[in-house]
């Protein structure tokens, strides 16, 4: 398929985004397939911040990440992830957040539009310049619908000198299907 699905689209922008050593974040851990790529791509001497409300998310990706034998980047960080700048006092090179709530969890405990905007507000302002921000949204149920209205207009708010930002989503799914909304931090002088 020439057109990559929503997140095989989304980790493709994250390895070109990415050089080993840098920092990044996933600000929603989740099962762990973003820590997890995150890791690949900053190797061995990079770092990985892993936020998630729920410790199991934590649980289930460390052990993701220390089946693929690569862990020791990785700091994981039971807290939400709007409080991320407590914790992270580095520029980093990518920030991803999928959205929602813990595939195979609770379906009552999802991300929600306030802290999720304030934690993207949080990951903008450490992201150093050249940067990316992914943030998949699911507008498929009620929360998901209101939060991705709200982070889609913060993100169409953003100055376009500073940061270009991307919509990438299928018009002919049914469902309110999910989306990425992809930011980059223009190089200052832009």
């Amino acid at each position: 398929m020439l057109l990559n699905n929503i997140l095989p689209f989304t980790h493709d922008l994250l390895r070109r985004s990415i050089r080993p050593s840098e920092s990044v974040l996933d600000g929603t851990a989740g099962n762990g397939h973003d820590t997890l790529l995150l890791a690949e791509c900053v190797g061995a001497e990079g770092k990985v911040w892993a936020f998630d409300v729920q410790r199991q998310a934590l649980v289930q990706t460390a052990a993701r990440l220390a089946d693929a034998g690569i862990q020791a980047q990785v700091e994981y960080v039971c807290a939400g992830h709007e409080t991320l700048a407590e914790y992270i006092g580095e520029p980093l090179a990518a920030a991803v957040f999928n959205f929602g709530w813990l595939p195979g969890g609770d379906k009552t405990l999802t991300t929600q539009a306030d802290t999720s905007i304030r934690a993207l507000n949080a990951a903008l302002a450490l992201l150093k310049p050249g940067g990316l921000l992914a943030a998949v949204l699911y507008p498929g149920h009620d929360a998901g619908y209101r939060e991705a209205n709200a982070v889609e207009a913060w993100a169409a708010d953003l100055p376009q000198r500073q940061y270009a930002v991307l919509k990438y989503g299928f018009i002919n799914r049914k469902n309110r299907p999910p989306y990425l909304l992809a930011v980059e931090k223009l190089q200052t002088g832009v």
